[in-house]
């Protein structure tokens, strides 16, 4: 009989703590919002490199998706992601003897508009630069590519929840 009350009562706080409806996202809050839209990004730089708007479109859904209980829709989102790429490009930083790069620097610079449609005063557009250097002789579309969009995704995640989420 104890055992059964026991967990009768383990049950109920169970559904008691999943039922509060607010969804935590790396110590951050999304409130009450229950869906998610992020929109294609598209590259609108001078340079277009083929993958960039897909990975930094999908690499942000999949971060939403992960690590919230946030449904993911085309349409409708109580949060809303949108915006573009607006410059990707390489510049050379050092070069070697017969002017050829020893080192390049990577920038991307991405505009995000993001909308709460809970709390509109919490929505804001901003611009995320990212950029690093790396050697010549390393592939781009590598870990290059992959550390400049991961440092990126960290940066936009952060100042949402440092400045807006937090304040749900």
């Amino acid at each position: 009989m104890r055992k059964l009350l026991y967990t009768s009562l383990s049950f109920i706080l169970l559904i008691t703590f999943i039922g509060c409806g607010a969804y935590s996202f790396t110590g951050g809050n999304t409130g009450n919002a229950k869906t998610i839209q992020i929109d294609f990004f598209p590259n609108q730089a001078p340079i277009i490199e083929p993958t960039l708007s897909k990975r930094f479109t999908q690499d942000l859904r999949d971060l939403f998706t992960r690590q919230t209980n946030l449904a993911l829709v085309r349409v409708g989102g109580q949060l809303h992601f949108e915006g573009e790429i607006t410059d990707y490009r390489i510049s050379p930083m050092s070069a070697t003897a017969n002017q050829t790069a020893a080192q390049n620097r990577l920038t991307i610079v991405v505009n995000v508009r993001f909308t709460n449609n809970l709390e509109e005063k919490d929505s804001f557009e901003k611009q995320f630069t990212f950029y690093d250097d790396y050697g010549a002789s390393e592939q781009l579309i590598g870990n290059v590519l992959d550390n400049a969009l991961k440092n990126i995704l960290e940066r936009i995640t952060q100042d949402i929840f440092n400045e807006s989420v937090a304040k749900w």
